[in-house]
Protein backbone atom coordinates (compact mmCIF):
# COMPACT_ATOMS: atom_id res chain seq x y z
CA UNK A 1 0.00 0.00 0.00
CA UNK A 2 1.06 3.94 -1.05
CA UNK A 3 -0.19 6.57 1.09
CA UNK A 4 0.27 9.88 -0.70
CA UNK A 5 -1.29 13.23 0.05
CA UNK A 6 -3.88 14.98 -2.45
CA UNK A 7 -1.27 17.86 -2.43
CA UNK A 8 1.64 15.55 -3.74
CA UNK A 9 -0.46 13.36 -5.89
CA UNK A 10 -1.95 17.03 -8.03
CA UNK A 11 2.26 17.78 -7.53
CA UNK A 12 2.42 14.61 -9.92
CA UNK A 13 -0.57 15.12 -11.81
CA UNK A 14 1.04 18.46 -13.10
CA UNK A 15 4.47 17.36 -13.25
CA UNK A 16 2.83 14.33 -15.84
CA UNK A 17 0.62 17.00 -17.82
CA UNK A 18 3.44 19.35 -18.40
CA UNK A 19 5.30 16.96 -20.43
CA UNK A 20 1.65 15.63 -22.62
CA UNK A 21 2.43 14.74 -25.77
CA UNK A 22 5.19 12.46 -24.47
CA UNK A 23 5.22 10.55 -21.50
CA UNK A 24 6.77 11.79 -17.88
CA UNK A 25 8.55 10.30 -15.33
CA UNK A 26 9.66 10.74 -11.95
CA UNK A 27 9.87 8.90 -8.15
CA UNK A 28 8.04 8.94 -5.01
CA UNK A 29 10.02 8.75 -1.69
CA UNK A 30 8.97 8.86 1.49
CA UNK A 31 9.31 6.38 4.28
CA UNK A 32 7.00 3.04 5.57
CA UNK A 33 4.89 3.63 2.22
CA UNK A 34 3.92 7.43 3.03
CA UNK A 35 5.11 9.28 0.11
CA UNK A 36 6.63 12.48 1.13
CA UNK A 37 8.84 13.79 -1.40
CA UNK A 38 7.78 13.72 -5.07
CA UNK A 39 10.78 14.03 -7.83
CA UNK A 40 10.55 15.06 -11.50
CA UNK A 41 12.73 13.23 -13.75
CA UNK A 42 13.60 13.97 -17.15
CA UNK A 43 12.79 11.48 -20.10
CA UNK A 44 15.60 11.29 -22.54
CA UNK A 45 13.81 8.23 -24.35
CA UNK A 46 14.35 8.83 -27.87
CA UNK A 47 10.79 8.90 -28.80
CA UNK A 48 9.01 10.08 -25.27
CA UNK A 49 5.78 9.52 -26.96
CA UNK A 50 5.69 6.29 -27.04
CA UNK A 51 8.17 5.43 -23.71
CA UNK A 52 10.34 6.96 -21.23
CA UNK A 53 13.64 6.53 -19.98
CA UNK A 54 14.67 8.54 -16.60
CA UNK A 55 17.52 10.42 -17.61
CA UNK A 56 20.32 8.19 -15.65
CA UNK A 57 22.60 11.13 -13.98
CA UNK A 58 19.42 12.93 -12.62
CA UNK A 59 18.36 9.43 -11.13
CA UNK A 60 21.62 8.97 -9.70
CA UNK A 61 21.62 11.98 -7.87
CA UNK A 62 18.46 12.23 -6.95
CA UNK A 63 18.59 8.20 -5.02
CA UNK A 64 22.07 9.73 -3.42
CA UNK A 65 20.28 11.98 -2.14
CA UNK A 66 17.20 10.49 -0.71
CA UNK A 67 19.71 8.17 0.41
CA UNK A 68 21.72 11.04 2.33
CA UNK A 69 18.18 12.23 3.91
CA UNK A 70 17.25 8.61 4.88
CA UNK A 71 14.49 8.21 2.59
CA UNK A 72 13.29 5.07 0.61
CA UNK A 73 12.53 4.84 -3.14
CA UNK A 74 8.74 3.84 -3.09
CA UNK A 75 7.90 4.13 -5.95
CA UNK A 76 8.53 4.82 -9.84
CA UNK A 77 5.66 6.61 -11.62
CA UNK A 78 4.81 7.59 -15.24
CA UNK A 79 2.23 8.35 -17.42
CA UNK A 80 0.43 6.85 -20.30
CA UNK A 81 -0.75 9.97 -22.61
CA UNK A 82 -3.37 8.16 -24.29
CA UNK A 83 -3.89 4.59 -22.93
CA UNK A 84 -4.72 3.19 -19.76
CA UNK A 85 -3.50 3.27 -16.15
CA UNK A 86 -2.09 -0.46 -16.52
CA UNK A 87 1.43 -1.61 -17.83
CA UNK A 88 1.55 -1.99 -21.39
CA UNK A 89 4.36 -5.01 -22.45
CA UNK A 90 7.45 -2.68 -22.22
CA UNK A 91 6.85 -1.31 -18.94
CA UNK A 92 6.49 -4.75 -17.72
CA UNK A 93 9.87 -5.95 -19.57
CA UNK A 94 11.76 -3.14 -18.70
CA UNK A 95 10.59 -3.17 -14.57
CA UNK A 96 13.87 -3.60 -13.26
CA UNK A 97 13.50 -1.72 -10.39
CA UNK A 98 11.40 -3.87 -7.12
CA UNK A 99 9.26 -0.91 -6.34
CA UNK A 100 5.50 -0.18 -7.69
CA UNK A 101 5.42 1.54 -10.55
CA UNK A 102 2.38 3.84 -10.64
CA UNK A 103 0.75 4.65 -13.97
CA UNK A 104 -1.16 7.76 -14.70
CA UNK A 105 -3.62 7.80 -17.46
CA UNK A 106 -4.46 11.08 -18.50
CA UNK A 107 -7.24 10.49 -20.75
CA UNK A 108 -8.73 9.09 -18.34
CA UNK A 109 -7.00 10.64 -15.13
CA UNK A 110 -7.34 7.28 -13.68
CA UNK A 111 -3.89 6.30 -11.43
CA UNK A 112 -3.02 2.72 -10.22
CA UNK A 113 0.20 0.96 -8.99
CA UNK A 114 1.62 -2.53 -9.94
CA UNK A 115 4.76 -4.39 -8.72
CA UNK A 116 6.26 -5.36 -12.37
CA UNK A 117 7.04 -7.86 -13.44
CA UNK A 118 4.34 -9.61 -11.71
CA UNK A 119 1.59 -7.60 -12.57
CA UNK A 120 0.30 -7.55 -8.71
CA UNK A 121 -2.20 -4.13 -7.78
CA UNK A 122 -0.71 -2.19 -5.36
CA UNK A 123 -3.00 -0.09 -3.14
CA UNK A 124 -3.03 3.49 -3.31
CA UNK A 125 -4.48 5.70 -0.73
CA UNK A 126 -4.75 9.20 -0.80
CA UNK A 127 -5.05 11.66 2.41
CA UNK A 128 -5.96 14.71 3.38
Amino acid sequence: MLCISKDLLASTWRHLRAEFPGEGVGLWAGCWGLVTQVHPLPNVHPKPHQSYEADPVELLRTLQGLEAAGLELLAIYHSHPTGPARPSPTDTSKAYWRVPYVIFALESSEVRAYRLPEGEEVGIEIRQ
